[in-house]
């Protein structure tokens, strides 16, 4: 079998790999990134896994599926190229970073440095057409990204943050008795004011985490992104 990700996510999610709708999938991506654009870059569709080894995987981010504008998408959930414009959800993610833990808001949208640190920032759909948000969903992804968050739960001792509806959805593939959950609505500027702004999700997960006996996750960033 080809490999597609280079650390133990391979072994993970090598019986999805291996699987029926997973080729449907592949077969229908070649023929998406053929002809229309396709966000992120081909070769950066697994950058989440890349970025965070299960083994490793502290916490996870979930999104629902990549930014669909030109240079935003880099694989990752709610993060974006280093010299794109900060997105507005991710606007107020940095505000409530800031009201959690007084951290300033940095200009990029660059997030491997937390990645880094064991979070995974994982989309439910991997892929998207330029300009259509959704547009890949029901293809085939949420097999593959419902198999990552489902071998996290048995692995266990996981904070899982879901911000919106879509990913509040998946908690019922999560064990709460070995691993920890955090729900708001999403950070979009269509929901934030309704109850994502003062939920504490980077102080509530360090907390957490310590009763876990893990460390926790240093969420400043620098001013010039970790590439």
């Amino acid at each position: 079998m080809k490999t597609l990700i280079h650390n133990d996510w391979q072994t993970v999610l090598a019986p999805v790999f291996a699987g029926p709708e997973y080729a449907q999938l592949h077969q229908f991506l070649k023929q998406e990134y053929a002809t229309r654009t396709i966000y992120p870059e081909m070769h950066h569709i697994f950058q989440a896994f890349e970025w965070t080894p299960f083994a490793q995987t502290k916490v996870v981010i979930l999104g629902q599926d990549p930014y669909h504008g030109p240079n935003q998408a880099v694989g990752a959930s709610f993060a974006v190229s280093p010299e794109v414009p900060l997105p507005p959800s991710l606007q107020n993610i940095y505000k409530e970073l800031q009201d959690d833990l007084g951290y300033a808001p940095v200009r990029h949208g660059y997030l491997k440095s937390w990645a880094t640190q064991g979070v995974l920032l994982l989309n439910t759909v991997l892929t998207v057409r330029d300009g259509q948000a959704n547009s890949h969903q029901h293809h085939g992804w949420e097999t593959l990204t419902d198999a990552a968050i489902a071998a996290l739960s048995d692995r266990g001792e996981v904070v899982f943050i879901l911000w919106g509806s879509a990913a509040k959805a998946k908690a019922a593939l999560i064990d709460r008795s070995q691993n920890a959950i955090l729900t708001s609505v999403h950070p979009s500027p269509l929901s934030a004011y309704r109850g994502f702004f003062g939920s504490r999700p980077f102080s509530q997960t360090n907390a957490l985490l310590a009763q876990m006996g893990e460390g926790p996750i240093d969420w400043q960033l620098q001013a010039t992104p970790q590439v």
